[in-house]
């Protein structure tokens, strides 16, 4: 009686009608990782950032293209104290009385028992 309700429940099952499952299509949102808000801000962050060293990088060029041409001014104007320096020198060495003296009687000037002085202008 077992086996052959057994049977009878194997030959039954087997005709009846299987059904299949029903496919069910489940739409998954996908849920992003920023939101759109934090992509705007961060892109706006991040462009500043990006202004920000070019400005730096900008700044410093021009900082370092102007020093250069201060030091290339404050040589020139080591060089023209230096020429200016030895031009006095030489002033003075071309206002000595004595060789004024020298000079004027090479040309054929007669001096007189008189004292030559050096005359010196004001400066203001």
């Amino acid at each position: 009686m077992n086996t052959n309700h057994a049977r009878s429940w194997k030959q039954s099952y087997q005709y009846a009608p299987q059904r299949e499952p029903q496919k069910v299509k489940v739409k998954v949102q996908k849920k992003n990782w920023l939101t759109k808000g934090e992509k705007v801000l961060y892109s706006v962050v991040s462009a500043c950032i990006i202004a920000t060293g070019i400005f730096v990088v900008s700044y410093s060029s021009s900082a370092d293209t102007i020093n250069r041409d201060v030091q290339k001014i404050e040589a020139k104007v080591r060089h023209q104290e230096m020429k200016n320096e030895s031009l006095a020198y030489k002033k003075k060495e071309y206002s000595r009385p004595e060789r004024i003296t020298k000079i004027a009687r090479e040309k054929g000037l007669k001096i007189q028992n008189a004292d030559v002085k050096q005359a010196n202008a004001l400066e203001k």
